[in-house]
């Protein structure tokens, strides 16, 4: 078609330039003494000009025709350059803010001869960088209380080349959770949750934060893996209070100062937020075990912090427990074992009902192994009202299986 297309615009162009030439020859009369000029010579320089043209025209049509082809191409580059992560980091990325937090300790000097510390007075600061991502359009901030500390003196919030100070409205140590809040003169771009549970093993994720302090006065670092594993549960360290349980495993690189940076889904939600990571002993760095806090648990301890600036249960266990120590062992003559140990319980709640009693020794919440108070104070967070608990109790060398359903807190408060 393109063959024929080329043969019927020569034989145009070149029966208009005859006529043109025909044309031209009637306007004046010609020398024959000068010129001696046959019929077929004219005929060739027409054919000769028509040629020419034609030739002009297709290096024309072919020029416009590669430019719109090139144009084409680097479209279809662009549009492959675009993908499910990357649209998911810019929508997320704007919400994302470097944490700065400066401590305030007090130290003192420590005397062998009396063995205590004495001469308390010298305070000195420190400065630690972390992550955190705003999920309110009026200033709400979630990051991890370990970023935030024990004793923070002053919090600046930093996104898009701007600082704010930024009020600490609660934090919750067990679950590792701290909620801040800061203003400014218009809305903010914030983040968006989804739902954890609803993550599949081997899809793709993203860690966005701030990794060596990098983001300070620039923009986040994004890194890109999938979830490796999902409900990892971890045995708490004795000093510390946190505890994690149910957390989400990932390969993205997470590095010192991603700690309180979200982790996103491609669709561009918050699934997780980035903790820590496990070396194996191998390293001080990243070898490909990142963990994150689950979007679900997070957003139910958010809604507590910005009610009530703490967490509490929404039911009552129905008793009293504390940890078992060396004190408490002396004066209760109970062995040495882990687990918390039921010093009271009130006989209209649920533990009465279960058969749970003072002196009972708690060992086992459901599957897991209660390791400190602070892990059963955990591990009772992940129930709620209306769910039943399986306990393990162990009662004058025995142990014994206890089953309870979680109900309101009971207004009468009698002990047996």
């Amino acid at each position: 078609m393109y063959s024929s297309l080329k043969k019927s615009i020569f034989v145009v162009l070149t029966c208009l330039t005859f006529f043109a030439g025909c044309k031209s020859g009637s306007d004046k009369t010609p020398n024959l003494s000068s010129q001696s000029i046959s019929p077929k010579d004219t005929a060739a320089n027409h054919a000769t000009k028509a040629k020419n043209n034609l030739a002009s025209f297709y290096q024309a049509t072919d020029t416009q025709k590669s430019q719109k082809d090139l144009q084409s191409s680097d479209k279809n580059i662009s549009d492959s350059r675009q993908n499910a992560i990357t649209k998911a980091t810019a929508e997320v990325s704007s919400a994302v803010v470097s944490v700065s937090v400066t401590e305030v300790d007090q130290s003192y000097d420590y005397d062998p001869f009396f063995g205590y510390y004495i001469n308390p007075g010298r305070m000195r600061q420190y400065k630690s960088l972390g992550t955190g991502f705003i999920v309110s359009p009026d200033g709400l901030v979630v990051t991890n209380q370990h970023v935030v500390g024990k004793n923070p003196n002053k919090i600046l919030v930093t996104f898009a080349g701007k600082s704010y100070e930024a009020k600490l409205l609660g934090e919750d140590e067990y679950g590792d959770i701290a909620l801040l809040k800061i203003k400014a003169d218009t809305t903010l771009p914030y983040a968006r949750f989804g739902n954890s549970s609803k993550t599949i093993v081997g899809e793709w994720c993203i860690a966005i934060g701030n990794p060596f302090g990098l983001f300070e006065n620039g923009s986040p670092t994004v890194t890109v893996g999938v979830i490796s594993a999902k409900n990892r549960n971890f045995r708490p360290d004795p000093s510390e209070p946190h505890s994690y349980l149910n957390m989400l495993q990932t390969d993205a690189a997470i590095n010192r100062g991603n700690s309180g940076g979200p982790l996103i889904n491609s669709l561009g939600q918050v699934i997780g937020m980035n903790t820590f990571i496990v070396t194996g002993g191998t390293s001080n760095g990243f070898v490909g075990l990142g963990f994150a806090i689950p979007s679900n648990k997070i957003v139910k301890i958010v809604n507590q912090l910005e009610e009530k600036g703490k967490v509490t249960l929404d039911f009552d266990p129905g008793f009293q427990a504390k940890p078992i120590n060396l004190q408490t062992a002396y004066r209760y003559d109970l062995p040495i074992m882990q687990g918390v140990y039921v010093y009271s319980v009130n006989r209209d709640g649920p533990a009465y009902k279960a058969g749970i009693l003072p002196g009972d020794i708690l060992w086992r919440i459901g599957d897991e192994r209660i390791y400190s108070y602070t892990h059963f104070q955990a591990l009772l967070r992940e129930y709620k009202k209306g769910d039943t608990v399986h306990f393990v109790i162990f009662r004058r060398g025995n142990f014994y299986e206890a089953t309870m359903t979680l109900t309101n807190k009971v207004k009468d408060d009698k002990s047996k």
